[in-house]
């Protein structure tokens, strides 16, 4: 759970950056990468409710 969690936070980290590249600077680019970023994010949050889930029984 613990390195999920890790994964996680690298992601949002990720697409922070890229996100903020590409509202700021109008990369696309980076709004590639953030939305790539985005759905990774979803996966992953969704492993981790299912573990949590997991856990709490």
């Amino acid at each position: 759970m613990k390195e999920l969690i890790e994964k996680i936070n690298a992601e949002i980290a990720a697409f922070q950056k890229d996100a903020e590249a590409q509202l700021e600077k109008g990369n696309k680019a980076a709004g590639t990468r953030a939305r790539k970023a985005s759905l990774e994010l979803t996966k992953l949050l969704k492993e981790f409710r299912k573990l949590s889930i997991e856990s709490a029984k």
